[in-house]
């Protein structure tokens, strides 16, 4: 019982220090971003960027940790304490602060009930819905802006709600996609630098109409890296479309903050800044929504491809989609001066197993056979079904000794182990193996393949359950 105590106490502990832990991260985080916020604010005026609540909405869908009652008080005390060491009173602090945990409250209330993949934004759906979400959060933000504006800032209540919501809308869309979709894309290993170059174009696009549409200006030039934008989200992955269209916004508010666009609109006027702000994210959106379509549209293909290249059955490579592996790689041992074999192998009596248990066990039977094959291979080695109870493998660089223990072990796999089948009871299953070699790889895939059956019909004549080498190799003269 001391034991158990022990243990049930060393889980409590590990479970407050995680949670400990979680909430400090949320409110060191929330803190510094407030910081960047308030730093790069107009005097007594609202930050034009603050990252702080779409940091925080943003921990709490992606860390599950940090949305527990104690990362909530953390990120207000970070909300707090960093207006009142910034000279903020007290009261102008609270109602800045509650404003703040509303929005955040709101948009987390809504897409809390959302999907993962709608979260992560890996549909094209997903788009409007974190419209939503964020839309909902700003606008309760808003409220909080329509009581504050008139005591803070003695404005109206409508010009308070206008300016919260529009400015909250503005920072979760620049900020919450990149945090919601990060991570690190897979790229080439090797890439040529022709390839890189097509590549950098729409980034530099961007950067070039970005700079443009400050030297330009006019009413049309928040529109001018539109284009660059859709370019990136048809070339680039989701993630980093998002990037790029998040650090478009993100740009856009900072450039309005530093007054970039002075001869293009007048930012002291409320309602042209206001519009700016909108306008600028909703344009982000755009790009955002068909890098999710791309994304979803090239997941389908791949799916598609994937099916038009696999045996439904048994997962393995079709015979079409083998013979197209097995030519590469055979290409490439042939440069190489390298060695390999071709194996055809064979379920025995196989079809007394469908008339004696049924076909649902037969392809139970094809099922195991795949993986028990495929578990005796190398992961260079490729594996696919060619017929309705064969199977056909290519080792590139393999000995024929090599190959021969290959074919013993996957024989073994079979002789030694029964299969349960699911209906009922199990059997034992044999396999005749059949090989053909080239010890050079310069060989012809179909002229293997057959040398390999004709092995495997010997193996069968001779009793089945064994593994023969077809008696001559490709490249030597020898028997």
């Amino acid at each position: 019982m001391l034991t158990n105590y022990q243990a049930s106490q060393k889980t409590i502990t590990g479970s407050f220090v995680a949670t400990a832990q979680a909430a400090l991260l949320i409110g060191v985080l929330v803190f510094a971003a407030c910081l960047f916020g308030i730093f790069t604010r107009p005097v007594d005026f609202l930050a034009t960027v603050w990252p702080a609540n779409a940091l925080m909405l943003g921990l709490l869908l992606r860390v599950p940790a940090t949305a527990t009652p104690y990362g909530w008080l953390a990120a207000a005390c970070g909300f707090t304490v960093a207006d009142l060491l910034t000279g903020s009173s007290l009261g102008k602090t609270l109602i800045l602060t509650s404003a703040n945990l509303v929005g955040v409250g709101g948009a987390y209330a809504v897409l809390r009930t959302y999907r993962p993949e709608a979260i992560r934004l890996q549909t094209p759906e997903a788009i409007p819905q974190l419209v939503l979400a964020i839309g909902f959060g700003a606008c309760l933000a808003g409220f909080v802006g329509a009581v504050a504006n008139p005591i803070l800032f003695g404005g109206t209540a409508l010009g308070g709600w206008t300016f919260w919501f529009v400015t909250e809308f503005a920072n979760f869309v620049a900020i919450l996609p990149v945090i919601l979709t990060a991570r690190w894309p897979s790229l080439p290993r090797r890439m040529s630098w022709a390839r890189l170059a097509r590549l950098a174009l729409p980034a530099f696009a961007l950067v070039l109409t970005s700079f443009a549409s400050i030297q330009i200006g006019g009413p049309g030039a928040v529109a001018f890296p539109v284009p660059a934008l859709l370019w990136a989200a048809i070339v680039y992955p989701r993630f980093i479309t998002v990037l790029l269209t998040s650090i478009f916004s993100f740009w856009s508010l900072i450039a309005l903050s530093a007054n970039l666009f002075s001869h293009t609109i007048d930012v002291s006027a409320e309602g042209a800044l206001i519009s700016m702000r909108l306008g600028g994210s909703l344009i982000a959106l755009a790009p955002m929504m068909l890098a999710s379509a791309m994304a979803k549209q090239n997941d389908l293909i791949g799916q598609l491809s994937d099916l038009a290249r696999r045996d439904s059955l048994s997962g393995l490579l079709n015979r079409r989609a083998f013979a197209e592996e097995a030519e590469a790689l055979i290409r490439s041992c042939a440069r190489q001066a390298k060695s390999l074999a071709v194996l055809m192998l064979d379920i025995d009596h196989f079809k007394s197993i469908n008339d004696r248990f049924g076909h649902a066990a037969g392809d139970q039977v094809i099922s195991i056979a795949a993986a028990r094959i495929s578990a005796c291979l190398r992961g260079n080695d490729i594996i696919g079904r060619v017929g309705g109870e064969e199977f056909a493998i290519l080792l590139p660089a393999c000995s024929r000794e090599q190959a021969l223990e290959v074919a013993e072990r996957m024989r073994n796999a079979f002789s030694q182990s029964a299969i349960a089948l699911e209906s009922r009871g199990s059997l034992t299953v044999t396999v005749s193996v059949g090989l053909a070699w080239s010890n050079n790889g310069i060989a012809d895939l179909n002229a293997l393949m057959e040398e390999a059956d004709e092995a495997l019909y010997r193996a069968k004549n001779l009793g089945r359950n064994r593994a023969e080498m077809h008696l001559r190799a490709h490249g030597s003269r020898s028997t």
